[in-house]
């Protein structure tokens, strides 16, 4: 008798455990959301298995003229959180979360809280205008980690240290990231690059040598320059000794090599992070390969002005 009480005394306390493992089973992982491709990395490397990494729009988007759409305003409905750039490169994700019914109960994260913004430089006639690529940089994209990991662990007090460790771990890297292209300019005695840039997407990358733009040969956003402004700018590229041209490689511009034939000047090409697929390492990638373009850049601006301090390869 002893051994059927045992199996029934067994099944009884299975029975009870029941209810307990569903309710695990049934409590889904939070749904955060982000705008734009760096800030899905950011997630992903914080969160890590703690949370499903929702982008807010499907991938191939323009975000500076994206109109929303309705699967948009579907996963929209579906989020816990969304992360958003907040300075003026996502402005299509405000019309989402009001157009979906969340405005005021969706938490937003605003990535750049704590970002010392930049104006877009070289404008022509000196306008300012806030620059709001700040994902397109090391020190300011670890500064946004670290806003998005603390505000993580405020809506999720139970995984606030992990976020806190994960993000610690991805600054780091980051951070190694950066040292390694600094360290092939080291031997320069003072890093130097007159650079004309197609669009204003690359003032927090170049504010990490010391470096600014002189000239920028859009108008405004993915608007592309008429013959004026593009005659404007040929002579500006002249008067300025500019050396380099920097482009973009997601919104190749046939007028690059207008400007190139007339001046001389040299091109490189920069990824503007908000194309292709969303990816943890995406932004690692594509910051490897940026800091790849400024360093040559410099290098070979250097080696012109017979200041090679050698190429550090």
């Amino acid at each position: 008798m002893k051994r059927p009480m045992r199996i029934l005394f067994f099944l009884m306390m299975l029975i009870a455990a029941l209810p307990a493992a569903r309710a695990g089973e049934g409590k889904a992982r939070p749904r955060i959301g982000v705008t734009l491709h760096p800030y899905y990395s950011f997630v992903s490397n914080i969160v890590g298995d703690l949370a499903e990494v929702v982008p807010l729009v499907d991938a191939g988007f323009n975000a500076h003229n994206y109109n929303p759409q309705p699967g948009d305003l579907k996963r929209a409905m579906t989020l816990d959180a969304l992360v958003v750039n907040g300075a003026g490169h996502d402005a299509f994700a405000f019309r989402i979360v009001e157009a979906a019914g969340r405005a005021g109960s969706l938490p937003l994260i605003r990535a750049n809280r704590d970002v010392s913004l930049l104006p877009v430089a070289g404008l022509e006639g000196g306008e300012r205008i806030v620059n709001p690529h700040t994902f397109v940089s090391i020190s300011a994209s670890i500064r946004q980690v670290q806003t998005i990991a603390d505000e993580l662990g405020k809506l999720y007090p139970e995984n606030e240290d992990t976020f806190r460790r994960n993000a610690r771990a991805y600054a780091a890297r980051l951070r190694r990231l950066k040292a390694a292209a600094m360290m092939r300019i080291a031997a320069l005695p003072a890093p130097d690059l007159r650079c004309a840039a197609v669009h204003g997407s690359c003032d927090y990358l170049l504010a990490e040598f010391g470096l600014e733009v002189a000239w920028v040969v859009e108008p405004g956003p993915g608007v592309q320059p008429d013959a004026a402004r593009l005659r404007r700018t040929i002579d500006a590229l002249r008067e300025r000794h500019i050396q380099v041209l920097l482009a973009e490689e997601e919104f190749p511009a046939s007028y690059v090599e207008t400007i190139r034939e007339a001046t001389g000047v040299r091109t490189r090409l920069l990824r503007h992070l908000t194309r292709g697929d969303y990816s943890a390492d995406y932004f690692e990638q594509g910051m490897r390969y940026n800091l790849e373009q400024i360093v040559e850049a410099v290098l070979d601006a250097a080696a012109e002005d017979g200041n090679g301090g050698g190429n550090g390869r």
